[in-house]
């Protein structure tokens, strides 16, 4: 019997919230996490990309809000700005349409101090943000921990290997023992799980599904010349009828520079990564999310946490170095169920990275080529897609 929402004991108000955002039955992974989080219990939450970890545990930590407390009672602490955002924006979808006075601050760096100080004044009970401003803040006193119930580690397998550890270390040490911690990640690596093991020992570990590989994404690669990979991956595009797509590169260099190329040959292009401003990454977000663009160029900044709707295929121009870092890049299509493609481009040695993630994801990737506005499979050079139009000159 499939469990609903109400089933789980969510609150009546944010059942109906959840409806009006279309969103009316639990994935497993929520059907797993809200009763245990309902109990403020550490855990440590792990799911593949795209089923909802978010709403899994934001869902029991609204309930246990207090919005007649003036106080900050629940932290949650992303990696990267674009998630930072992206869970800033689920609690106000949340906040606002249930009707609960729960206020929301989003505190990150790279943003006006005085505008965000200015809306702590208003006493959130939610607080959203990057380690390093939340601790600063803090340390100030200008953000009182005191009353904090729950602190959610976003993302926890690449903020706990990062710099980001010590501040949110000092984020921990700042509230009161009583106060539950709560990990959420799709993969686990072996340094986090140490970290999570010293901070939190007893905590209840909540899965959904036995591998994080979301099997709704087909994985694709084409082996080419280093020099042809920004020709191959347009007409990749055209050929593919690549709806709404991410190219993933390493550098911010490669990023402007084959946005720029994209651009010349008509198509809607942005692109996303580090050395960006603030409201430049914000927009290109916008954007794709609009669809007023069609293809989102990204660095790895962009790699973990961001749920884009309907982004049909993800093509990696540069090869990632390793296979969690592969999984979180093709993790941004085939989600909610929908089907994705994900294809590397591949030169050279970096033949290599394709045996490694048939061998640690277990998954099959499929070698294909592109000519005449059509994508072959090279095994027998049967056409993929016979109906594709013929890719622009």
């Amino acid at each position: 019997m499939t469990q609903s929402f109400t089933d789980l004991g969510v609150l009546p108000a944010l059942v109906s919230a959840l409806e009006k955002q279309s969103i009316t039955e639990p994935t497993p992974i929520q059907v797993a996490a809200i009763p245990v989080l309902a109990t403020q219990k550490e855990s440590y939450l792990r799911a593949e990309t795209g089923t909802g970890k978010t709403l899994a545990y934001l869902l029991p930590l609204y309930a246990t809000i207090d919005p007649t407390l003036a106080n900050a009672q629940l932290i949650v602490v992303a990696p990267t700005h674009e998630l930072a955002i992206q869970i800033q924006r689920q609690c106000t979808d949340l906040s606002q349409f249930s009707g609960l006075p729960i206020r929301v601050v989003l505190l990150i760096g790279g943003t006006p101090r005085d505008r965000q100080l200015d809306k702590l004044k208003k006493k959130p009970h939610v607080v959203i943000g990057s380690p390093g401003r939340i601790r600063d803040l803090i340390e100030e006193g200008k953000l009182k921990a005191h009353y904090v119930r729950t602190i959610v580690v976003d993302e926890a397998d690449r903020l706990l290997a990062s710099e980001g550890f010590d501040d949110l270390r000092a984020i921990i040490k700042s509230t009161l023992k009583e106060r539950s911690l709560v990990f959420v990640s799709a993969t686990e690596q072996s340094e986090s799980a140490e970290a999570i093991a010293t901070l939190a020992p007893n905590l209840v570990r909540i899965e959904a599904g036995s591998s994080p590989v979301n099997p709704n994404i087909e994985h694709l690669y084409l082996v080419c010349e280093e020099r042809d990979k920004p020709e191959l991956v347009r007409k990749l595009i055209h050929a593919m009828k690549a709806t709404r797509s991410m190219i993933f590169v390493h550098k911010n260099e490669t990023a402007e520079i084959l946005a720029s190329k994209l651009a010349h040959h008509k198509m809607r292009v942005a692109d996303i990564h580090g050395a960006r401003e603030k409201e430049e990454r914000k927009r290109a977000m916008d954007d794709i999310r609009s669809g007023k663009v069609q293809v989102l160029i990204a660095s790895d900044i962009a790699a973990r946490g961001l749920d884009i709707k309907g982004v049909s295929h993800v093509f990696n121009l540069d090869v990632p170095t390793e296979s969690d870092a592969y999984l979180h890049r093709v993790g941004r299509t085939g989600r909610a169920g929908e089907h994705g493609v994900a294809l590397t481009l591949v030169s050279g040695a970096q033949e290599r990275a394709i045996k490694r993630y048939r061998q640690e994801l277990g998954i099959v990737l499929t070698q294909v080529s592109v000519s005449e506005g059509q994508v072959h499979l090279v095994e027998d050079e049967s056409v993929v897609d016979s109906e594709a139009e013929p890719a622009a000159d």
